[in-house]
């Protein structure tokens, strides 16, 4: 089969969360380890990732030498991110396949996701990124035009749209590669944001993607057979924190989206993460599954996590690859 894998932010930094350079060479080691397992068991992987502690550790600097030099761009900032993992998971890949004997060699693709500009997402900054700042820190910032919001006692934080993506540009690209039998990373932190101009001509735009919405993207771009959702938790959980907890297992979109409805899930965690499975499936995926990275071996088969799949009477034929 086919399958996405689309790493979080705990494969790619410390236990404790830190993302000093050695922490995430570690952690992306061994989510190598794990995702070439997945290829001696026969599969073809695509591999996307998150780069929130990347980037935010770019925006801090941007924040220090503010007074010194310009900003970096945000779309500058996941395009820089995006060749960074790549390098370092591409090592240890390298290393992992080899130690697997198996002939194949990573490629990693600067990708752009194309956004509408029209959407309204575009004219209602609302994700936060970065640190709080003090509104002195923060009004360089401001008056290089970045949107920064009174938080209150916290102090000030930059907000940015959050657009959905509708394509993939290096798609095309991305099929050819994995057609010639390269292991693709793409699509990092979500694609860097792009939308066209009256003419027709790409431009980098101030927006942060969801890094599983663009997932979901570029699984169907590719014709992936299987999405899974690597995480620091084996199930995704109903009832979360009451009680009522309950871990969910195998699970149709239908039930998982009225779950979701329901506000079983948070919105800047789980919430992203089960919207995407249900959408995957029910955009003519075979299955998805959310669970943790050392378990994505098990979860190929259905065999770990939470499934999403269609009930039977419903779900698909298998889906051809077109390189």
């Amino acid at each position: 089969m086919r399958v996405l894998v689309a790493l979080g932010g705990n494969a790619m930094t410390s236990p404790d969360g830190q993302a000093r350079p050695d922490d995430q060479i570690a952690a992306l080691t061994r989510a190598a380890g794990e995702i070439v397992r997945l290829m001696q068991a026969g599969h073809q992987v695509v591999i996307t990732h998150g780069n929130g502690p990347q980037v935010g550790n770019l925006l801090v600097k941007n924040e220090m030498c503010a007074d010194v030099v310009p900003p970096v761009p945000l779309d500058w900032c996941v395009g820089s991110t995006q060749a960074t993992v790549g390098l370092i998971l591409s090592n240890a890949l390298d290393a992992a396949l080899e130690d697997a004997g198996i002939d194949a060699r990573p490629v990693t693709v600067v990708t752009r996701s194309l956004v509408d500009a029209g959407d309204p997402a575009m004219r209602e900054p609302s994700k936060p990124v970065g640190r709080y700042l003090s509104a002195e820190d923060a009004a360089p910032l401001i008056a290089h035009g970045q949107n920064w919001e009174d938080r209150g006692e916290r102090g000030w934080r930059r907000v940015v749209p959050s657009p959905r993506p509708t394509e993939i540009v290096e798609a095309p690209a991305i099929r050819t590669l994995l057609a010639g039998g390269h292991v693709v990373i793409a699509g990092g932190g979500g694609g860097i944001p792009v939308a066209r101009d009256a003419a027709g001509a790409l431009h980098g735009v101030q927006a942060v993607i969801d890094k599983d919405t663009a997932a979901v993207e570029l699984a169907h771009a590719v014709n992936a057979d299987v999405l899974i959702i690597a995480t620091d938790v084996e199930h995704a959980v109903a009832g979360f924190g009451t009680d009522r907890a309950r871990a969910l297992g195998e699970v149709s979109p239908a039930e998982l989206d009225e779950l979701a409805a329901d506000g079983h899930f948070a919105a800047g965690s789980m919430g992203p993460k089960v919207a995407a499975a249900s959408r995957f499936v029910s955009g003519g995926g075979s299955f998805a599954v959310i669970t943790a990275l050392d378990l994505i071996d098990r979860a190929v088969n259905g065999a770990a996590g939470t499934v999403v799949r269609q009930p039977k009477s419903t779900q698909p034929t298998t889906k051809e690859h077109h390189g």
